[in-house]
């Protein structure tokens, strides 16, 4: 199959599907190796980069995906009016941070980093497709454990979650004194 007649494969797969697909999904719909697929993708990307196109094609992870342009969101916010924004607080990015880190993490392990209950934060999270249930711990109770998304890597701009940034060793031991000290708070005031 020529590049062309992949691209078309890849383009009219990604637009039917309105969603990420991987690259091996991909390969064996095309029936093509998986260089093909690349150099297809590549080139379409390319074609997309242009300022009369209102489309963009995205890869995160091993996924592909066609996206509006960031430029035109003001105008997809005129017709989607439907459509919440969330602003997250304080306390959901830092249980999105601990997911992030920490995942597959269930509630329970949030919460003994955080100091405190957590399932509103969760709950909100999953609510706006940042994080996701990925299954269960086989553990008594089999309680839920959580992971991040591909909205989550879009939403922040990273590829994959080798992407994001390592946490310094002195910022870590930082985080654990400051911990300590919230909990030495805590537990004071119920005392």
């Amino acid at each position: 199959m020529e590049i062309n007649e992949i691209k078309a494969v890849i383009e009219g797969v990604l637009f039917a599907t309105g969603d990420a697909v991987s690259v091996d999904k991909l390969m064996e719909v095309a029936e093509c190796d998986k260089d093909s697929i690349l150099a297809a993708a590549e080139k379409l990307a390319s074609d997309y980069k242009k300022k009369d196109r209102g489309i963009e094609l995205t890869r995160v992870e091993d996924k592909l995906q066609l996206c509006t342009k960031t430029e035109l969101y003001p105008y997809l916010q005129k017709i989607a009016k439907n459509k919440r924004e969330y602003q997250l607080t304080d306390v959901q990015l830092e249980t999105l941070s601990i997911v992030a880190y920490k995942q597959p993490v269930t509630k329970l392990q949030v919460e003994n980093i955080r100091g405190v209950n957590s399932d509103h934060a969760v709950n909100r999270l999953v609510e706006y497709g940042l994080i996701k249930e990925l299954g269960r711990l086989d553990a008594p109770g089999r309680p839920l454990l959580f992971g991040t998304t591909d909205d989550f890597l879009r939403a922040f701009g990273v590829d994959s979650l080798d992407d994001l940034p390592e946490i310094a060793p002195e910022h870590v031991e930082e985080f654990r004194e400051e911990a300590e000290e919230e909990a030495e708070e805590r537990l004071s005031v119920k005392i």
